[in-house]
């Protein structure tokens, strides 16, 4: 879904597949200091030069997708989209063929810097590995690899807060003025990732398989998830859903027949909607307890930021635990790099 980019100058691009978590360990900017410009002290502004100086590839590396924008001087030139490049999805080999579409498309030039944000970095050993499938690709650059949650705080111009991703998977993380910070969720799948696309679309399965064996009929939400499966009968999702063929992006892109089946009226799926509201908000609650803070609370992610009944959850319930100052990302979290570069600088 095309998202409006306020402030920013809109370049159009190819787009292709997208999210995920953060972590304690990594949650200070981790540089790659296993590639030689990083231990050299990389690509630097000069004395009184703006840090967005010459050309910085922004990443935002999600479950589904890798968006990449090429800035110049701090201004939007290249906007591209491959696969993942999120090792805890694919293959090392699968993300350095994707990373290596994506900067055939927008890594050209002298490249100073790339700033990526991704799911699944929760220590700095995972940022190490992802930074090193980069390097290659952008010699002499300085490449930083935060948890991607970062990128949303950033891209929704707040400099503490809370950032909720509803994405593929689910966490919240968040900062306050002492610099302190925290996180909720962000366990994975097999663990947590309430409120997400694949939250969502295991419940779709689990609402057949009960409906099935109460002798209850098809409903709305299982013809339509039958369909998209190219099944004949609830049973079988049994089988389909534990294929290796089919994985964690295959189910939460089945969210969008809860969502559907909830704007045709489906009183489960509007319940299944009005739930990962909660639950989201129960991560963000827990994270404003841990920093001591108010708000501000911004939901982004592929749900978050575009699915409204389970903004208007993910609001009343944060409502009902006073926190009002809660906002829906407005812009891609891709954006959020130029503010944390600057902030580095």
């Amino acid at each position: 879904m095309k998202v409006r980019r306020r402030d920013l100058p809109r370049v159009r691009g190819r787009r292709s597949a997208r999210a995920k978590y953060p972590c304690d360990v990594a949650n200070s900017d981790v540089t790659n200091t296993q590639d030689p410009s990083a231990a050299s002290g990389g690509t630097k502004s000069a004395p009184g030069s703006s840090p967005l100086q010459g050309i910085t590839i922004g990443l935002d590396i999600g479950g589904t997708k890798t968006h990449g924008v090429r800035f110049e001087d701090g201004l939007p030139v290249a906007d591209e989209s491959a696969g993942s490049s999120n090792v805890q999805n694919v293959t090392r080999e699968e993300a350095a063929r994707n990373l290596a579409d994506l900067f055939a498309r927008i890594g050209a030039g002298p490249v100073a810097r790339v700033y990526a944000g991704s799911g699944g970095i929760d220590t700095d050993e995972d940022a190490a590995a992802l930074a090193a499938l980069i390097q290659p690709l952008v010699p002499g650059a300085r490449v930083t690899v935060v948890h991607d949650s970062r990128l949303l705080l950033a891209a929704g111009r707040a400099d503490t807060g809370v950032a909720v991703i509803a994405g593929t998977g689910s966490a919240a993380w968040g900062r306050n003025a002492g610099g302190a910070e925290a996180r909720a969720g962000g366990w994975g799948y097999l663990l947590g990732d309430e409120g997400s696309g694949y939250w969502l679309g295991r419940e779709a399965v689990r609402h057949s398989l009960r409906r099935m064996n109460q002798g209850l009929p098809i409903d709305q939400l299982t013809a339509a998830l039958l369909e998209a499966c190219g099944l004949d009968h609830p049973n079988k999702l049994i089988a389909l859903f534990h294929s290796p063929e089919t994985g964690r992006r295959f189910w939460a892109q089945q969210a969008r027949h809860v969502v559907e089946a909830a704007a045709a009226g489906h009183q489960d799926s509007t319940a299944l909607l009005e739930q990962a509201g909660k639950d989201l908000a129960a991560l963000a609650e827990q994270v404003l307890g841990q920093l001591g803070l108010d708000g501000p609370v911004i939901l982004g992610g592929g749900l978050g930021m575009n699915v409204a009944p389970l903004q208007e959850s993910f609001r009343r319930n944060l409502a009902a635990a006073g926190i009002t100052e809660v906002r829906v990302l407005d812009q891609e979290p891709v954006f959020g790099v130029l503010e944390l570069v600057a902030e580095a600088a």
